[in-house]
């Protein structure tokens, strides 16, 4: 019998078990996907939010709490618990030599990575590198690894974790971390949480998934069913808007589109919905997968012109290019009245200001609605590019409600040895919105209290046994 048991093979279930063998007790993690598909949504991520008081090696300036912790509270509207939340941006600013120690390296921010230099740490070779460098340290410490191994039930006792099936086999342990992920890849789950619109659509129908197709939610889901106390909201998530053309699963960062806040963003119908320069483009691009779920057959299209071009991060396949602005609508199949209509208002409502992408700047629309903040300069320099995108579900928010020991609890009551991470629980800071590496800062902050939670009850029982 090990001492303590993982489920799950991402940042949060790796962080868990090196620290609880740190701390000395025998780990066995339990990863659902084959080994060439291990990390879960982890290897798809590439940097990490951190606080700090001053500059650091990769990472200029200063990102004080505080200002953490407001960047937070507005992207979440106020649906976070702060005392949790302030509990993961102090760990944010601790944790980067434990993981160097570990084997993680880090470089200073991506050229194209939009306003991220002063408060996000990049991997170097990305959250793939990030995921490899945790399995080699936790297996040069002793962790047992088994790949291809889905949980997807638990023995529980008035609360206490007892085993873990896997199918029919039964693994014992003392303790336990869950950290399997959220229901991202469960389609039909995203369906009946979503439901039916008002035109009669199923919106999560459209939905692509960013990440592992390994998320199903089996064991959040077994976890609702046991009785144990739940936080979220089943529709909200991670949710960005993305090339219409990605994979249905895994297409990871590079099927984001980059360019919304440098260009305008139409429907279906050829119309503008949401303001494109809002805040800088890490504050709002988790936004986007849930505004594009909302219009009509769940798709948008970015148009920019040349002038945006090498202001941000190119995705990976390029866009419909056109020489006129007629060409757009054509290319896309949009009624090319409307969207003339719609782009001739936009173009004559920017205002003359000083463009400067890398702050808040004063170019902006006026007398149109939504407006445009900041940014808004008229499309009018061919070529023109446009990319189609749908929404792109990374993880969801529903989850298991902690308090800061990350114990799982029964109606309100922790449990003695079983614990989780990452995005099973990750609904407690984010309850809706996001912030560019919050869920890297989050899944390594509680993954290392819960590894270290799960070790000491096994020597709280061991203890109480010997008495």
């Amino acid at each position: 019998m090990f001492d303590v048991l993982v489920i799950g093979g991402g940042n949060a279930a790796l962080c868990a078990a090196l620290m609880a063998r740190e701390a000395g007790a025998s780990v066995m993690l339990l990863e659902a996907a084959p080994q060439e598909w291990r990390g879960g949504n982890s290897q798809h991520t590439r940097n990490l939010r951190c606080m700090h008081d001053a500059p650091q090696d990769v990472l200029v300036d200063a990102y004080p709490e505080e200002e953490f912790w407001q960047d937070l509270l507005k992207v979440t509207g106020g649906a976070t618990n702060e005392k949790l939340a302030r509990l993961v941006i102090r760990a944010s600013s601790t944790c980067r030599p434990w993981m160097q120690r570990h084997g993680v390296r880090f470089q200073p921010s991506l050229s194209g990575a939009l306003h991220t230099a002063r408060t996000n740490a990049f991997f170097m070779g990305g959250g793939k590198a990030l995921v490899n460098a945790y399995y080699r340290s936790a297996e040069s410490l002793g962790v047992k690894v088994r790949y291809g191994s889905p949980v997807d039930r638990l023995q529980l006792r008035e609360g206490r974790f007892i085993a873990a099936y896997v199918g029919a086999e039964r693994i014992e342990a003392r303790s336990a971390v869950l950290a399997a992920g959220g229901f991202e890849s469960n389609r039909q789950w995203l369906r009946e949480a979503w439901g039916a619109n008002d035109r009669g659509e199923w919106p999560a129908d459209n939905f692509l998934v960013r990440g592992t197709r390994f998320n199903m939610g089996t064991l959040l889901r077994f976890m609702i069913d046991a009785g144990a106390d739940t936080i979220g909201d089943a529709t909200q998530a991670h949710m960005v808007a993305i090339d219409a053309r990605a994979p249905l699963y895994d297409g990871g960062i590079c099927t984001r589109i980059d360019c919304v806040s440098l260009g305008i963003v139409v429907n279906r119908d050829a119309e503008r919905f949401y303001d494109e320069g809002e805040d800088f483009w890490p504050k709002r691009y988790a936004i986007w997968g849930r505004l594009v779920a909302q219009q009509p057959g769940q798709i948008a299209y970015s148009i920019i012109d040349a002038k945006a071009v090498g202001r941000f991060m190119p995705p990976v396949f390029p866009g419909t290019m056109a020489e006129t602005l007629e060409d757009i609508p054509r290319a896309l199949g949009l009624g090319e009245f409307r969207f003339m209509q719609t782009l001739n208002a936009y173009n004559s409502a920017c205002r003359p200001g000083t463009f400067d992408h890398t702050v808040l700047d004063d170019c902006k629309t006026v007398g149109i609605a939504p407006v445009k903040s900041h940014w808004a300069l008229p499309i009018d320099t061919p070529p023109y590019y446009a990319y189609a995108v749908k929404p792109g579900v990374t993880f969801t928010y529903l989850g298991l409600e902690v308090d800061e020991t990350a114990a799982v609890r029964f109606g309100g009551q922790p449990s003695p040895n079983l614990f989780v991470a990452g995005e099973m629980m990750a609904g407690n800071v984010l309850g809706r919105g996001y912030t560019a590496g919050v869920g890297m800062s989050i899944g390594t902050a509680f993954g290392r209290i819960a590894g270290t939670q799960a070790a000491q009850a096994v020597l709280k029982e061991c203890s109480r046994v010997a008495a």
